[in-house]
């Protein structure tokens, strides 16, 4: 494969093989053993194996002989896990919330430099927004973006945009004066003529934004019952992911 491919990289390959090895019926396994596995011999496993001990993803057992995975295979899965419980909970959140307004509702999270769109429960007049699931756009111009750049600090910000792009950092740090206090923010357009959006972040039970969901419609104004109901949407997906807000007085 990696033949018919130049982009696949060999190493990668080999050291996901070599996880994949492993199953509850083989939770340990010797070099030998992995290195048949994947078809190597023993010298070309090791320097993998090697790698994947240092960065916590296979453990070395008393014996030294045999190998375990680490705790770095269980925080991917704890990652994917909580990836699922945003989209389970948030699913049916948005769609109330479609329904409430007829606004088309999405929930989006930051990928690099982009806002990437998971969810979408368009309006029923579907125009309200050509957005897809999938869709990726460049997060200093979209309300769900602007929500979660605002709550990253300048150094995250340095390092997502670079050097390279300072005209999109000067834009970022423009409309974080105005965004960072924000419980929401109203943002028109720039990709459909026409289109506004007000957005609200989505809090993990730790307090941090993991994501941010909008309501979308063709219109030049965004009334108090809709950032209302967009807000209360916004805490009950937060809920659902173990947020509690601070009563403290």
């Amino acid at each position: 494969m990696t033949d018919k491919d130049p982009y696949l990289v060999p190493g990668l390959l080999r050291g996901l093989a070599i996880l994949q090895l492993f199953s509850p019926q083989h939770p340990e396994l010797t070099l030998s053993q992995l290195a048949r596995g994947v078809g190597v011999s023993r010298s070309a496993a090791f320097r993998t194996v090697y790698t994947l001990v240092q960065e916590g993803y296979l453990l070395t057992m008393r014996d030294s002989q045999h190998y375990r995975l680490g705790p770095a295979v269980l925080r991917l899965g704890e990652g994917f896990q909580s990836s699922r419980e945003l989209l389970e909970v948030a699913q049916p959140a948005l769609a109330s919330l479609r329904d409430q307004l007829d606004w088309s509702a999405h929930l989006g999270v930051i990928d690099g430099r982009h806002l990437l769109y998971l969810v979408r429960q368009p309006a029923s007049d579907g125009l309200s927004s050509l957005i897809h699931v999938g869709t990726r756009l460049p997060a200093a111009t979209t309300a769900m973006g602007r929500v979660l750049l605002a709550r990253k600090s300048e150094a995250d910000i340095g390092r997502i945009f670079g050097a390279q792009d300072p005209q999109m950092i000067k834009i970022i740090k423009q409309n974080r004066l105005e965004d960072k206090q924000a419980d929401y923010i109203v943002h028109a357009g720039d990709f459909e003529r026409g289109l506004c959006s007000v957005a609200a972040p989505v809090l993990d039970m730790s307090g941090q934004a993991v994501a941010a969901i909008s309501a979308t419609k063709m219109t030049d104004q965004v009334s108090h019952q809709i950032i209302e109901a967009l807000l209360k949407t916004a805490a009950a997906i937060s809920k659902g992911l173990g947020w509690q807000p601070d009563i403290s007085v």
